[in-house]
């Protein structure tokens, strides 16, 4: 059978950094072939060749059998080739319903036809089980999960011939990603022909037919998903071997540091109650939407505080403001990288040293050589792939940008974190390190607040979890007591099931 999409020698370079070395794979119809690899490997740089958005120094790009030279995305997209990209490209100040549509939107003698329009973006969100979504609500007011789902309902509009998921599950839930394999089994059954992008490799095992593994740029191995193992994966990925990717020590919990008492925010969480101790590690589980950012944006002094009560240590500190909350000791990282918790346009230095200038600087002035000296030894101790601290973290993949957003904690010496999807877009390896990092800090008896949507992490990492509920926050146990089913039963509000 004839591949719909070949990729032979491809090669790009931007200045000194050859971000694709010599990379080929071919996708048949109808077949769904993961694109596996660590961050920085060159898997979305790889993709935006193929959508347009880059043009390839060499290679060969063919289509149905033809050569494809895609010269923009537009010009891509006309083609059958549809992108969901890793970093959100929505335009925020338009509606749900106009980003859906965005440049296929329905008209006839140069109208549009707005009620062919709201019909097809409905019935896109319908099909991924989000019909609750508003499509008059602009996208910049919906969470990031949200933004996520839109995405995905806009790539498939137009009946693409190709499309590319650059980690589509990575701001969904576990219900969310079932509707999204349910999707992707119907648009193989139409001969789409999809390539995966994903860190969650047991993902790529359950959609996947086979898989091409990328490292440093290159194509390091290639078969067939149903005979692979895991390791054999991680090891071509990483090329070392990963023993075990929980590592955990017990951790001798302390003093509470942290207490939410009813916690109520405008909108969300309605009822939140958790006590946090010093060397504890507390998971929090649930659905999109249910409260889980909301609870950390209004604990740190982001959003406002309806009622209920906040203790930091002993003392009560409810209404008060990030600055002040930096002075406690508490850090947060947003979920939102690009917008909340980077400076895109900034240097590395800057964004690892900016809440806390005290280490690399003299007499109110920043010294840079410090703060270069500073910024280098995190970049070493996390591993970042990066030409030098002065490079702006714009030019960084998503998962090393994540790994700034978190060295910036570590260098801000807090003393209690509030993570919000810490490992979100980063590659099993990069994962592996920002556990062990967690499992440090609580034996050095910090605390940490860890929210995330991916349920084997929380129940690997965290010594204790709670599950959020329709804005509800309570029944925090120890991480022994839950498993995934229970975890899920609890976040959907069958408690029953949860607790037999």
């Amino acid at each position: 059978m004839r591949p719909r999409l070949r990729m032979v020698g491809v090669r790009k370079s931007f200045g000194a950094t050859h971000a694709l070395k010599n990379v080929s794979f071919e996708v048949g119809p109808g077949e769904v072939h993961a694109l596996i690899g660590e961050n920085g490997a060159g898997k979305s740089t790889l993709m935006k060749v193929l959508s347009g958005a880059y043009q390839a120094d060499t290679g060969q790009i063919e289509l149905d059998g033809e050569r494809f030279v895609p010269k923009d995305p537009l010009h891509a997209r006309r083609s059958g080739i549809a992108m969901i990209y890793q970093e959100l490209s929505l335009a925020p100040h338009l509606s749900v319903e106009e980003n859906v549509l965005l440049g296929e939107e329905p008209h006839r003698f140069g109208w549009l036809n707005r009620p062919r329009r709201r019909t097809v973006a409905r019935e896109a969100l319908a099909e991924l089980h989000h019909e609750n979504i508003s499509l008059d609500a602009p996208v910049s007011r919906l969470t990031i999960a949200e933004q996520q789902i839109v995405e995905i309902a806009r790539a498939l509009i137009g009946s693409p011939k190709v499309l590319i998921m650059d980690e589509p599950t990575s701001s969904l839930t576990q219900v969310d990603a079932e509707n999204l394999f349910t999707v992707i089994d119907r648009l193989r059954q139409r001969d789409v022909s999809i390539v995966y992008i994903s860190h969650f490799l047991e993902e790529c095992q359950r959609v996947a037919a086979r898989y091409t593994v990328l490292r440093d740029g290159e194509s390091v191995g290639a078969g067939g998903m149903a005979s692979a193992r895991l390791n054999d994966i991680i090891r071509l990925m990483v090329g070392r071997e990963i023993q075990d990717i929980y590592p955990r020590t017990s951790h001798a919990l302390g003093k509470p540091v942290l207490e939410l008492q009813a916690l109520r925010g405008v909108a969300k969480p309605r009822s939140a109650n958790l006590i946090l101790h010093e060397g504890e590690i507390l998971g929090i589980a649930g659905l999109i939407g249910t409260g889980r950012t909301e609870t950390l944006r209004a604990c740190f002094g982001l959003d406002r505080i309806k009622s209920g009560s906040v203790w930091v240590g002993s003392r009560e500190s409810t209404h008060s403001s990030p600055t002040r909350r930096l002075a406690e000791g508490i850090g947060l990282l947003s979920e939102n990288r690009k917008e909340e918790g980077l400076l895109l346009n900034r240097t590395l230095a800057d964004n690892l040293t900016l809440t806390r200038y005290g280490p690399v600087s003299k007499l109110g002035l920043v010294n840079r050589h410090r703060q270069r000296q500073c910024a280098q030894d995190w970049l070493a101790r996390l591993e970042v792939r990066a030409q030098s601290p002065e490079q702006a973290v714009s030019e960084l993949s998503g998962g090393n940008q994540q790994k700034i957003a978190v060295g910036r904690l570590l260098h801000h010496n807090a003393r209690i974190f509030l993570l919000d999807e810490p490992t979100r877009g980063i590659d099993v390896g990069s994962k592996v390190q920002i556990y062990k990092l967690l499992d440090e800090l609580a034996a050095q008896g910090k605390a940490v607040v860890f929210v995330s949507s991916y349920l084997p992490e929380l129940l690997g990492v965290c010594d204790t979890i709670g599950v959020m509920c329709r804005g509800v926050l309570s029944a925090v146990r120890p991480a022994r007591e839950w498993n995934e089913h229970t975890l899920m039963a609890a976040a959907i509000g069958q408690w029953q099931a949860a607790t037999s």
